[in-house]
């Protein structure tokens, strides 16, 4: 039997987390001296002065002047440089891609929306087009290549988060089996990581949105397809195959049996999506010969709104599957709350057909409430994803004294 190493209580692991725990105290307190870093950290001096030594040769701390003196010499006051690099988030659709360009204190420097056609939706050709603009974005921000610490890429797929491969795109041509962290890295010469779209929004809402402070919830997405992010103990649960929360594939009772494909939609998404939302409206329409049209899934809950009843009745047979759903996943996994987002799920109508129909539960659903982030949440979790690896890379643990 091989033995893995084990670098508990080694110099190298001991370095790097002290800086990194440096690191994260400036952040989060601001500019201050290398006294309140002893007080703060409860490392010795010598080692906060050998380490803050480290973080200023690789340029992300600086002295900012002077603090005010208890009797002796007036101490440095240290701040985090943020601007010592940048991270790109990215946000493949399925007709265009979003770039979301922060520094290392997560600000945003740049945005983007790029368009794209089904004929050059290839793997290789969605790689060379986010290559393009991050480099032109870069050029705007008068910013070298070697200040882009990484990318983090939101997919809305299955992937495999060891190998960076993602599983199929539907919507896009050519999609199956793609190593997306490979390709990516190798055009944009920078680590690459790729993630489930529903599963970096629900990061984005534990980051900065409706999430902050619940370690246990589960963030339901519903747009052209229908998808979960479920966090346990603060940390995105993933499952054995990576497929945890594709819950588009769950059968609907009296309706479906079909078995789950990799490469098509799900049943629920089907019902539940967009797409089946303006079925049933088309099919509805024509029954009762109305000439009110609509273009997004949305406006049929905007018509329930304001009286309409064949809109009203869609409403209220959506709400009813969905509160099925969220009971049964607050019923297996007891979350302290559940959020709905996505293009329909962030529909405040939505949201309260589906609080009626679960409000004789006596137990299983604790807090139900929209997203705060809406459609920016995965470029948003993407930022989380990626800020402390990417600053973590700058750093050179060989030469970090203890």
């Amino acid at each position: 039997m091989s033995k893995e190493p084990i670098l508990i209580g080694r110099p190298p692991l001991l370095r790097q987390t002290n800086a990194e725990l440096l690191l994260r105290l400036l952040r989060e307190t601001g500019p201050c001296s290398k006294a309140d870093l002893v007080r703060a950290s409860g490392l010795s001096a010598p080692t906060v002065t050998n380490v803050v030594a480290h973080l200023a040769a690789a340029g992300l701390v600086e002295a900012i002047g002077e603090g005010e003196s208890t009797g002796g010499r007036p101490p440095d006051i240290l701040r985090f440089r943020a601007e010592r690099g940048c991270l790109t988030a990215a946000e493949i659709g399925p007709s265009s891609v979003a770039l979301l360009v922060v520094d290392l204190e997560g600000r945003e420097l740049a945005q983007a929306r790029i368009p794209f056609t089904w004929e050059s939706s290839s793997p290789k050709a969605i790689c060379e087009l986010i290559g393009r603009e991050v480099r032109a974005v870069l050029r705007s921000l008068k910013k070298p290549p070697e200040h882009l610490l990484r990318v983090v890429v939101s997919v809305p797929a299955i992937v495999d988060m060891k190998a960076g491969v993602v599983a199929s795109l539907s919507k896009l041509k050519d999609w199956s089996d793609v190593p997306l962290r490979a390709m990516l890295s190798r055009e944009l010469k920078c680590p690459v990581d790729a993630d489930n779209d529903t599963n970096l929004a629900a990061r984005g809402e534990f980051a900065r949105g409706a999430a902050r402070g619940e370690k246990n919830f589960v963030f339901i997405t519903i747009g052209e397809g229908v998808g979960a992010g479920i966090f346990v103990n603060g940390k995105i649960y993933r499952g054995a195959r990576w497929s945890a929360g594709e819950i588009g594939y769950l059968r609907v009772p009296n309706v479906s049996r079909e078995n789950p494909t990799i490469h098509g939609y799900g049943r629920l998404e089907k019902i539940l999506g967009a797409p089946g939302i303006l079925k049933s409206w088309r099919a509805s329409a024509r029954s009762s010969q109305s000439r009110l049209k609509v273009k997004h899934a949305t406006d049929v809950f905007d018509l329930a709104a304001a009286g309409n009843a064949a809109a009203k009745r869609i409403l209220r047979q959506k709400a009813g599957i969905l509160a099925d759903v969220v009971l049964d996943l607050a019923l297996i996994l007891n979350p302290g709350l559940i959020l709905l987002g996505g293009e329909v799920g962030n529909h405040s109508g939505l949201l309260r057909e589906v609080k009626g129909l679960l409000a004789g539960s006596e137990f299983g659903v604790i807090s139900i409430k929209l997203g705060e982030l809406g459609t920016a949440a995965s470029l948003w979790g993407a930022v989380a994803a990626g800020l402390d690896s990417g600053i973590a890379g700058l750093l050179q643990p060989a030469k970090v004294a203890v």
